[in-house]
């Protein structure tokens, strides 16, 4: 059973084999599982999944030392989600095109209450001090471990960094079981961790909720865009990794070619913000750049809806859940290769990979929409149609048929 579920050829979907699993332990009420996630910094989209978990799994604990900006306590799902200490990331090197590197700093006395709790299964994300932590006290405590790593990128990957993967390697021999969001992932754990392909779940479990992006909306605050169509809509921090000034590249180009009737919305904030407003004005992109400064998750929606394509151009991201809520909304995604994401993308179907090194190409693909307003409603309807399946109730049912699976295993 193991090795048939791990290898299955339909990379994104579940084999039907698992929703007729048969746990040992009689009824999902009786589990209890627990989530370590050091930081949920950028996690808006955790509340619908853990909703829905909770419908399937109600003893589910999620674990955190740090929450996003705009936290509800009252949204559906939060009820789970306890926090524990303050977690800080301490930064050892700054990488300007990229993630700095550095370790998640977080309280080990996340012990405590785990072993209060006594999960059966624990989900630690990446390799931070609350996994190590959970390996230790693994045969105290009898759980099952589940390593979730989101995705691979170069900076988080450290594959250069001989110590580090060999403290990984040593780490991964712990786990019973690993979920990832993508290939890249899955590729990572075979190729460094040394995980058993039969052993590596990679499926998307970071996953939109079209409703959370515009529960905050009604008549007195949606927005009508009067903006020259087509709008292309970027939204993230607005930071030197996000690739932001790159896309104004891409703009200058166009407008060197006589392109000049369409709109960028560019939703975010960030350090770099000033220094791009300012290059915007200085090379005449003016008509063509509008920025809006960070708008809170609940009114996002209001932004994708009036948008016709997305883009992001990204010099590193493991995921970018961004793309997966643009494709939600039912829009064309021109997504950098260096996305994690990027895998949800069919190259001229529902969009186009690029490279955003390569400002030139950012603009082809950007002309591609300009010169043919016809492709906005073609691939756009193929983005739903891609993203149709990965909802926060197929990502909680991932959860509890990995829950199921590691369980009768033991």
């Amino acid at each position: 059973m193991f090795a048939s579920i791990g290898s299955a050829e339909d990379f994104w979907r579940l084999p039907t084999a698992l929703y007729s699993l048969q746990l040992k332990v009689n009824c999902m009420d009786e589990i209890r599982i627990a989530w370590l996630v050091p930081s949920a910094e950028f996690g808006a989209y955790w509340p619908p999944v853990l909703h829905e978990l909770k419908k399937v799994i109600p003893n589910t604990i999620f674990y955190t030392g740090r929450l996003w900006p705009g936290y509800d306590p009252e949204a559906p799902g939060t009820e789970v989600i306890e926090v524990v200490g303050d977690t800080q990331f301490i930064a050892t090197q700054k990488i300007e095109m990229g993630y700095s590197r550095g370790y998640i700093k977080a309280t080990p006395a996340i012990i405590f209450p785990l072993l209060k709790f006594k999960p059966q299964v624990i989900f630690a994300s990446g390799f931070s001090i609350w996994t190590l932590i959970a390996i230790i006290f693994k045969p105290i405590g009898k759980w099952r471990l589940v390593l979730v790593y989101e995705s691979s990128s170069p900076n988080v990957d450290f594959r250069d960094s001989k110590v580090r993967s060999t403290i990984r390697r040593w780490m991964g021999k712990f786990a019973d079981t690993f979920v990832s969001n993508s290939r890249r992932g899955k590729e990572y754990l075979v190729e460094v961790i040394g995980a058993a392909e039969s052993k590596i779940f990679a499926q998307p479990y970071m996953v939109p909720d079209a409703k959370a992006l515009v529960e905050k909306i009604d008549n007195n605050n949606s927005i009508s865009l009067s903006f020259p169509h087509p709008i292309f809509l970027c939204v993230g921090q607005v930071i030197s990794r996000k690739g932001i000034k790159n896309l104004l590249e891409a703009c200058t180009i166009l407008q060197s070619q006589g392109y000049s009737n369409y709109t960028v919305i560019i939703v975010g904030d960030g350090e770099q913000r000033s220094e791009l407003e300012a290059l915007t004005k200085e090379w005449d992109l003016e008509k063509q750049i509008v920025w809006t400064g960070w708008i809170e998750y609940g009114y996002l929606g209001s932004y994708f809806l009036e948008a016709d394509a997305f883009v992001f151009p990204t010099l590193e991201d493991t995921w970018g859940m961004v793309v997966l809520e643009a494709m939600a909304f039912g829009k064309p995604v021109l997504c950098s290769k260096w996305a994690g994401a990027c895998e949800m993308i069919v190259e001229g179907e529902n969009g186009y990979i690029f490279d955003p090194y390569d400002s030139e190409g950012m603009a082809n693909a950007m002309r591609n929409l300009i010169d043919c307003p016809e492709k906005l409603v073609i691939m756009g309807q193929k983005s739903q149609q891609l993203i149709a399946e990965h909802t926060p109730e197929n990502a909680a049912k991932l959860i509890a048929d990995v829950t199921s699976l590691v369980l009768e295993k033991s």
